[in-house]
């Protein structure tokens, strides 16, 4: 792993007035890592990447990228990186080709094979001469990738990359980030959800209100997390809550449901009990997952604020 950083985020703060946007976050992204930055709208997370391409300017902190700072570097910072905040534009009256080929013009111009090879990398090659208005949405969001990758990136930004797509389009998001990984490009990704960075990233940092509550490790944060909660619903919610007590389980109610928490060997067990007391069970399902569950913990409004936090090299952590 090279020594120096992708990006090296210190103690940033942003403040509008009586609000802080960002509060002396740290975010460190190793070089050949997926990393994701999760939180719900409002949390920090499009700030902070407007932030490292330059479209603001932190009221304290240091930022770096590749070890380049906008101090010393200007926009040389940029060198290497390539991304989009929020949804890409296109032209819509022009083929997805074309519009590759004026903004290859905009950057400094790119080969015919270079926009065939970006075309290929999101599976675009079969619809590149249609005009981008008959685009899907998420076809508009593999567009934007590939406009990025024109630049042959060491760093690819991407900024809620899965957002208002339907669950084909997230699928085919995630695999194409998959693809890119694995060809040792870095990638750094904002999400407000969990499921979409579980399986693709390597490290995250979770955001609330422009603070940090979690850095680490995927590994780590799911050793974090609470058990996979099972929604249990019976003809006989009094009988089925009185047994799950019994063998100690964790359960809220709601009407004639119970949601349970505990060891998948004890819940087995405790649907032979209520299968056992002759009580009907008339649903059963699994609530949000364990990471899911967590994530609310971590990012939903309280009193009193939880944080987790883990012992992770500096290389790939974010720390307060």
């Amino acid at each position: 792993m090279s020594e120096v950083l992708a990006v090296d985020a210190a103690d940033l703060t942003k403040t509008y007035g009586a609000l802080t946007a960002l509060d002396r976050i740290s975010i460190q992204v190793a070089q050949g890592e997926v990393y994701g930055i999760l939180g719900p709208n409002g949390a920090g997370k499009t700030t902070f990447l407007r932030m490292l391409f330059g479209l603001l300017r932190p009221d304290s902190g240091t930022l770096e990228v590749f070890g380049r700072s906008w101090q010393s570097h200007g926009i040389g910072v940029l060198e290497g990186v390539a991304g989009f905040i929020e949804s890409p534009r296109f032209y819509p009256g022009l083929t997805g080709r074309k519009n590759l080929q004026l903004l290859a013009g905009l950057d400094g111009g790119a080969t015919a094979a270079r926009v065939d090879e970006v075309l290929d990398a999101v599976d675009l090659t079969e619809r590149q001469g249609s005009k981008v208005s008959g685009y899907s949405f998420g076809m508009r969001q593999r567009l934007g990738v590939a406009a990025s990758l024109l630049r042959n990136p060491s760093l690819l930004v991407l900024d809620e990359p899965a957002n208002g797509l339907d669950p084909a389009g997230i699928r085919d998001m995630r695999a194409l980030v998959k693809r890119l990984a694995s060809s040792g490009l870095t990638v750094l990704l904002s999400s407000h959800d969990m499921g979409e960075v579980e399986h693709i990233c390597d490290d995250v940092t979770i955001m609330r209100t422009g603070s940090v509550v979690y850095h680490g490790s995927i590994t780590a944060l799911r050793e974090q997390a609470p058990a996979q909660a099972h929604r249990i619903t019976t003809t006989d919610a009094d009988a089925a809550e009185e047994l799950t007590r019994a063998r100690g389980l964790d359960v809220t109610r709601t009407d004639n449901t119970l949601a349970v928490r505990g060891p998948q060997d004890r819940i087995d067990a405790l649907l032979a009990d209520i299968i056992g007391a002759g009580i009907a069970l008339r649903g059963l399902s699994l609530d949000e997952t364990p990471l899911e569950a967590l994530f609310f913990m971590l990012t939903e409004p309280a009193p009193d604020a939880v944080t987790v936090d883990v012992d992770t090299p500096a290389t790939s952590g974010a720390h307060q």
